[in-house]
């Protein structure tokens, strides 16, 4: 059995740190300096990952190769799965032309700019980013505040800062899932640890959207909608994340944002007048049957459907699981201190989950939705078929990704990196946050900043006798508000409100301070609850 040695090179913690670290310095300048592509980046962060696993800590080819390969396959199923099907759902009621009579069903609603901005970018952009995710809900809600008449750099700015609340709690939760299955905890707590700390942000992040293309007044004529906004979406975030878990946190949330404003607009309007710079022409309004809404609105309504239902039967579902030792690695490493109290065999058990999973459900939904969208056989394969191609480098990376981080906790060079983080001390759950902001501000995705330092909280929480479950909800948490200043984010919302391309700098310049600001508040509430109301943690 090979175990593990946190302090390889020269016997030193800081520099043995140093080096446990290149892979992620490798993976962050080739995409922050040299600017490759995901799955480029990750790939070269990988094969640093292999050289300092064999050279520095001596891993056993056969076992890194194995533990790289059990974590893409952790990365594929469950996680690349439910990409896959909800990009599939979504590319469904695009090809049928169903997805405009969405956009105009909600556009319809008020010309006001304000409160297009809370239903379309914030509203609306949650429930894409609960049921796809990925820079899908960017794109998405970016595109529709063009064709509405934004100007094509406020349209991207709100719908990056409008993407914050919601972004732990993507793509049906992935996020939460990929970070159980990297540290190991309790999915439930994860989940609730999450929604404690994003609950309180999320209630004043619709009024902050609004104050920051406003300002003071612009706010006070839609105050109202803005408080109705928060409560509802952050009350819903945490009460389903602590009760029903990450699956369906964004989607409910994100209904009853948007029922609770549509109910408000029916009896009740501002008063002032409101004008952004750059606005256009606000299109005429078209009128939408109720039955025609209901029907294109069809396909989420079966997803939320499907995946409630998923939830109820899942324990009968796990039934049917396949559950084995992943070879070559399955307690062929053992952990050692001071990362464990004693020298512990590190497991590797693969759990293919293929109907309980919730990408299955998602799968379900889709194939329910082309039936009653009447889409032919033919067609309905050819959107799978594009959607496989759309997603090919995405899924890639995926894979990369959680077999880097697996590699990277295999290898024992997470523990070493958790144990010179130890050396922050007191202030380790402030920092636990920025380090989720950093990995997702570098990466676009909050399931890799989860990935890769996910088990380094642990680790580090671990060692510093804090709770475990705070810091890895902290690092979720705390990526959420490096989205907006993600390089994939800016391109996305330059690409979908065909944006000149001097401005993507002037929209990075834009998000950065209040993406430092919101992170900064995350870190503050994880240090309250580690310290002021530790009962209240997770």
């Amino acid at each position: 059995m090979w175990q593990h040695n946190y302090i390889p090179v020269g016997n030193s913690l800081p520099l043995s740190a140093l080096v446990a670290a290149l892979p992620i310095f490798v993976l962050l300048f080739m995409l922050g300096v040299v600017r490759k592509a995901a799955w480029i980046s990750s790939l070269a962060g990988l094969v640093a990952a292999m050289l300092v696993a064999y050279f520095a800590y001596g891993m056993p080819p056969a076992v890194m190769l194995s533990a790289f390969a059990y974590g893409a396959a952790q990365g594929l199923f469950p996680i690349g799965w439910v990409v896959f099907c909800a990009i599939l759902l979504y590319n469904i009621t695009v090809k049928t032309g169903k997805f405009e009579i969405v956009k105009n069903s909600i556009g319809n609603l008020t010309g006001d700019r304000r409160l297009q901005a809370l239903l379309i970018a914030f509203a609306f952009g949650a429930f894409i980013e609960g049921a796809a995710g990925f820079g899908t809900p960017v794109a998405v809600a970016a595109a529709m505040l063009t064709g509405l008449g934004f100007s094509p750099f406020y349209a991207g700015g709100i719908c990056l800062l409008a993407n914050t609340a919601p972004v732990a709690f993507g793509s049906i939760g992935i996020p939460i899932v990929t970070l159980q299955k990297v540290t190991g905890l309790s999915l439930a707590r994860l989940s609730a640890g999450v929604g404690r700390i994003c609950a309180p942000v999320s209630l004043i992040v619709p009024a902050y959207l609004i104050l920051v293309i406003g300002g003071w007044r612009g706010l006070m004529g839609v105050l109202p909608a803005a408080i109705v906004c928060g409560v509802a979406f952050g009350g819903t975030q945490f009460l389903v994340s602590n009760f029903m878990g990450p699956d369906l946190t964004d989607i409910l949330s994100s209904l009853a944002a948007l029922g609770s404003l549509v109910l408000l607009l029916k009896v009740w309007s501002p008063k002032d007048k409101f004008h952004m710079e750059g606005d256009g022409p606000v299109p005429p309004r078209k009128v939408i049957p109720v039955g025609e809404a209901l029907l294109a609105w069809s396909p989420f309504i079966l997803l939320v459907i499907c995946v409630l239902t998923w939830g109820l039967l899942k324990p009968e579902f796990n039934k049917h699981s396949i559950i084995f030792e992943w070879p070559g690695l399955h307690n062929l490493v053992q952990k050692m201190p001071p990362v464990t109290a004693k020298a512990t065999p590190y497991d590797a058990k693969y759990s293919f989950d293929w109907l309980s999973a919730a990408g299955t459900a998602c799968l379900v939904a889709s194939i329910l939705s082309s039936f009653v969208l009447r889409l032919s056989p033919s067609t309905f394969f050819s959107v799978l078929g594009s959607t496989a191609k759309q997603l090919i480098y995405a899924e890639m990376t995926i894979g990369i990704v959680l077999g880097l981080a697996f590699l990277m906790n295999y290898s024992g060079s997470t523990g070493t990196l958790g144990l010179g983080f130890a050396t922050t001390g007191a202030m380790f759950p402030f920092f636990s946050a920025l380090l989720g902001w950093m990995g997702v501000f570098l990466t676009g995705s909050d399931t890799s900043a989860n990935a890769l330092f996910g088990n380094l909280q642990v680790v580090t929480a671990q060692h510093l006798g804090m709770n475990a479950t705070l810091m890895a909800s902290a690092n979720s948490a705390g990526g959420v508000m490096g989205k907006m200043i993600s390089l994939q984010s800016v391109a996305v919302a330059s690409a979908a409100t065909a944006m000149a391309s001097g401005e993507e700098s002037r929209l990075f310049r834009f998000t950065l301070r209040h993406s430092i600001l919101l992170a900064s508040v995350i870190g503050g509430i994880a240090m309250f609850y580690a310290y002021v109301m530790p009962s209240w943690a997770p």
